[in-house]
């Protein structure tokens, strides 16, 4: 089964041990959904692919436990504008760094990755620079950009 690693359970156990959490099926189903996501998911959505698998658990479970997950550094948690909270795995996954375009039309969010050498340096000299000035280890980093795709901004009369 994909994210496992030698018959020891799948990578996210280790870490739930770690941090003193049980490991109950239902933070299982959830973690598995997400590793299995190739978009964004809201609360909503877990919930309704995790019930459909392991009915028991309930809507509010899931909430509590994506706020586990968050607090762990698990799963990060974005706000893409449209009110409603959208998670993704934070490691261990098949995906890697990347921000976000995202569409104040339509609501469509862009990953992407293929970043331009300006853009590298630029955030490595922002992240040195805001490092130095504040005395603050910077771990990571979160970049979403906000705009039309090019099917609204037609709509909206743009070229």
């Amino acid at each position: 089964m994909r994210g496992r690693n030698e018959g020891m359970g799948p990578w996210w156990h280790g870490r739930f041990r770690g941090c003193g959490y049980r490991i109950t099926a239902g933070r299982d189903a959830i973690l598995d959904v997400l590793t299995r996501a190739n978009k964004h998911l809201s609360a909503e959505d877990i919930y309704l692919k995790v019930h459909s698998i392991y009915p028991a658990i309930g809507l509010t479970s899931v909430y509590r436990t994506l706020e586990i997950l968050a607090d762990m550094g698990l799963v990060l948690k974005f706000d893409f504008g449209d009110g409603r909270a959208r998670y993704e795995l934070a490691e261990g996954s098949k995906s890697s760094h990347h921000h976000h375009l995202v569409c104040t039309g339509c609501n469509r969010v862009i990953d992407y990755t293929d970043f331009i050498d300006e853009e590298v340096e630029l955030l490595k000299r922002t992240e040195k620079g805001l490092s130095d000035k504040y005395n603050f280890r910077i771990t990571n980093h979160l970049i979403q950009f906000y705009g039309l795709c090019d099917k609204c901004a037609k709509k909206k009369g743009g070229e």
